[in-house]
C-alpha cells in the first residue's frame, strides 16, 4: 500500500498517476478544502504527527511514501524522514520545478533574514505572497509599515490572519484567472516578498510582473530537504520510481523510447569528451519540460571522440527494440553546428514524405532536438553525433521501415519520450478507469485523443474542462468506445490525427503499425468518390505516410475528401455509443482542427 503526502499540484498529480495502478492506495492532506479527484485513491485529512503517521503506517501496511507536500511544509518532511528511518520504509519525493536563481531577485535564507535586508534597505510598504501560515512570523515586519498579504479566498485563511491581528482591510485573495500584474498594479508597493515556490507555484511570473512594475523582489530560499530513496520531478519520474520501489503496483511497467535513449547516451559521450568523467546514469529533459534518470550502461573515451550505450528498457511494451544498446558516438567538428550521422544499425531516409531529407539518418524530429537542448547546455560548438543501433539491422525486418523507404536500420522515434505499455487488457482497463474518474467528478463531457501530442491541440478547444475530461485511446480506438458506451457517456468528442484517421476509416479499430497498415487502393477509392481527379490519384500511389494527403489534396478537393473520411469513421464507431453524442475532429499537423463530424 503506498500513502501519498500532500494537498499540492504535485500531490493531484500523484494521485492521477497512482490511480493508473487501479489499486487502493491512501492519499492525505492537512486540510478538508483542496478539490481532489481520485478514483482508487482513500483519502484522509488532517495533519499526521509523528506518532499518528507511525500508527496509520503499522496499521494499514504500508510500504512506500510519497512525499508531494509543499517544499516549505518543513515539519511533514521531516516527520516523514523519521518515520520512513523508523519502519525502514522507502520515500519518493515528488518535488517541483524550479527556474534558476538569479540576481534580479533578493534571496533571503529565512524570513527574518528577509526582514532584516528589507528594513535595511528602507521598504516601507510591502505585497506579501508567502501565505497566510507565515504571517505570524512576519509580524514584526507588517505591524510597524504598510503591507498587503494575498490568500487563498477561504474562510479558514481569513480566520488565520484574524488570529495574527493582520488588518482584514488588507487581505486580498488569490483568484487563478487573474493577471498578477494587474493585481500588483492596483496596490503599488515598494516590494513583493515570496518564497521560492517553483513553478507550479507560479514563482517566474510573480518575479516578471514585480519587475515589470519596478517593484524589488524579495524571495525565501526553499528549505533544505531530507535525503529521500528516489526524487522525481514529474508523472513519468513518479510512476518509474513506485515501479522500482513497489514492484507488484502496476500490473504493466512503463519504458522509454529510442529517442530518450540515444538522448542519454549522446549527453553521456559528451559530458565523457569535456570533462573525463563517466556517468553511471545520466539525466535528461523530455519535450514536456520533465526531467527524467536514464541508466549508462558503459562509456569509451577516445582522444577525440566519446562513446556511450544506453540498454533499451521499453517495460512491458511489446518493442523490438527492448533490451538493446541504442549507442551515440560524439565528436568536434569545425563548424558551429550539431550534425546527426548514421551509425551502424540506423536506418537512411530514401523517400520523402516522413519529415526528414532523403539521405538522411532516420532519427525523427523530437529526438533530434531532445539531443540538441541537452547538448547544447553542455557545448556551444559544432558536434558530430553518430547514434548506432548494434542489432538495427535485423530489427528493421520486424518493422514497416522498409515500407516507408527507411533502409539498414530502424528509426530513433518518440514523441513523448516515454513508452506507455500497449499490452491491450491493461491498458484498455486503464482507459475505463480514467473514464470512470471523469464520470466520478462530473466532466461534461469525454475528450478521447490518441497521446500527448494531439491531447495538446484538442485542450485548445477545451480549456474549460478539467485534465480528467481528456483521455488517451493509443490505438485502441474501438474498445475506447465500448467502454464509454458501457459507461453510458453521453458525449465523446474524439480527436484523431490523419495516419490513424485513415485506417478507422477503413474499418481498423485498432490502429497500431504491428496490426494494420495504409491502404492506398482504398483511399484511392475514397478519392474517387470525393470526386479528387486523376493527378491526385497518382500521387496517392507514391506517398508513404498518410499525413501527405495534406499536400497532395488541393484545398478544393480537401473539402470533399475529408469530411467523407471523417463520415466513414463515424460509421465504424456510432454503434459503440448508443444514446450518446459523437463528435471527431480531424487535426492537421500544424495542431489546428480543419474538420469536424458528429
Amino acid at each position: 500500500m503506498i500513502l501519498i503526502l500532500g494537498g499540492t499540484t504535485e500531490g493531484r498529480l500523484a494521485v492521477s498517476v497512482a490511480d493508473e495502478a487501479g489499486k487502493p492506495y491512501f492519499y492525505s492532506t492537512k486540510g478538508t478544502e483542496q478539490e481532489v479527484a481520485c478514483k482508487n485513491g482513500v483519502r484522509i485529512s488532517g495533519g499526521l504527527d509523528a506518532r499518528h503517521m507511525e500508527d496509520f503506517c503499522r496499521e494499514h501496511t504500508i510500504r512506500l511514501m510519497v512525499d508531494a507536500a509543499h517544499p516549505f511544509a518543513e515539519k511533514l518532511h521531516h516527520t516523514i524522514e523519521e518515520i520512513a528511518q523508523k519502519l525502514q520504509l522507502p520515500v519518493i519525493r515528488f518535488e517541483r520545478r524550479y527556474p534558476p536563481r538569479t540576481q534580479e531577485v533578493i534571496w533571503c535564507e529565512d524570513y527574518e533574514d528577509a526582514m532584516r535586508r528589507m528594513e535595511q534597505d528602507g521598504v516601507g510598504s510591502l505585497l506579501i505572497l508567502t501565505g497566510v501560515q507565515t504571517l505570524a512570523r512576519l509580524k514584526p515586519y507588517w505591524s510597524r509599515h504598510t503591507s498587503w498579504a494575498r490568500v487563498l479566498d477561504r474562510e479558514e485563511s481569513v480566520r488565520l490572519a484574524e488570529q495574527t491581528g493582520f488588518p482584514i482591510e488588507g487581505l486580498l485573495f488569490y483568484h487563478p484567472e487573474e493577471d498578477e500584474r494587474e493585481t500588483f498594479e492596483r496596490y503599488t508597493p515598494q516590494a513583493m516578498l515570496t518564497k521560492e515556490s517553483g513553478e507550479s507555484g507560479g514563482f517566474t511570473e510573480k518575479v516578471k510582473a514585480a519587475k515589470e512594475l519596478g517593484l524589488s523582489v524579495y524571495a525565501v530560499k526553499r528549505p533544505v530537504l531530507p535525503a529521500y530513496t528516489s526524487t522525481v520531478t514529474g508523472k513519468h519520474g513518479l510512476r518509474k520510481a513506485i515501479e522500482s520501489l513497489l514492484p507488484g503496483f502496476y500490473d504493466l511497467h512503463s519504458g522509454f523510447t529510442t529517442g530518450s535513449c540515444a538522448t542519454a547516451a549522446a549527453k553521456s559521450a559528451l559530458w565523457a569528451l569535456l570533462s573525463g568523467d563517466e556517468y553511471e546514469e545520466c539525466s535528461i529533459q523530455l519535450p514536456d519540460g520533465e526531467v527524467v534518470t536514464l541508466p549508462i550502461e558503459r562509456v569509451t573515451l577516445q582522444s577525440d571522440r566519446a562513446t556511450a550505450i544506453v540498454i533499451k528498457d521499453a517495460g512491458d511494451d511489446p518493442d523490438v527494440t527492448n533490451g538493446c544498446e541504442i549507442g551515440a558516438t560524439v565528436s568536434f567538428n569545425h563548424s558551429s553546428e550539431i550534425r546527426f550521422l548514421q551509425g551502424e544499425g540506423v536506418g537512411k531516409v530514401t523517400l520523402p514524405g516522413i519529415g526528414l531529407p532523403v539521405g538522411d539518418p532516420a532519427i525523427n524530429p523530437t529526438p533530434r532536438q531532445m539531443i540538441r537542448h541537452e547538448l547544447s547546455a553542455l557545448y556551444q560548438g559544432g558536434l558530430d553525433v553518430e547514434i548506432f543501433v548494434p542489432k538495427g539491422r535485423e530489427l528493421a525486418l520486424r518493422t514497416f521501415n522498409p515500407k516507408l523507404g527507411i533502409v539498414d536500420g530502424i528509426s530513433i522515434i518518440g514523441t513523448s519520450g516515454v513508452v506507455r505499455p500497449f499490452s491491450s487488457e491493461a491498458f484498455v482497463e486503464s482507459i475505463r478507469r480514467e473514464i470512470e474518474v471523469c464520470l466520478a467528478i462530473g466532466a461534461p463531457r469525454l475528450v478521447l485523443n490518441s497521446g500527448a501530442k494531439s491531447e495538446r491541440f484538442v485542450k485548445r478547444e477545451y480549456p474549460d474542462l478539467p485534465p480528467q475530461a481528456f483521455v488517451h485511446y493509443g490505438n485502441f480506438i474501438g474498445e475506447s468506445l465500448r467502454v464509454a458506451g458501457e459507461l453510458r457517456v453521453k458525449e465523446v468528442i474524439m480527436g484523431i490525427m490523419l495516419g490513424k484517421a485513415v485506417k478507422l476509416a477503413e474499418g481498423s479499430l485498432d490502429t497500431h503499425s504491428k496490426k494494420t497498415v495504409m491502404n492506398k487502393d482504398f483511399l484511392k477509392r475514397l478519392a474517387l468518390e470525393a470526386g479528387c481527379g486523376e493527378n491526385t490519384i497518382q500521387a496517392m500511389e507514391e506517398m508513404t505516410l498518410a499525413r501527405e494527403l495534406w499536400k497532395i489534396l488541393p484545398e478544393e478537393e480537401q473539402r470533399c475528401f475529408f469530411p467523407l473520411l471523417l463520415s466513414r469513421c463515424l460509421k465504424h464507431l456510432v454503434s459503440f455509443l448508443p444514446g450518446g453524442q459523437l463528435s471527431i475532429l480531424l487535426i492537421d499537423e500544424e495542431g489546428h482542427i480543419p474538420y469536424r463530424i458528429s
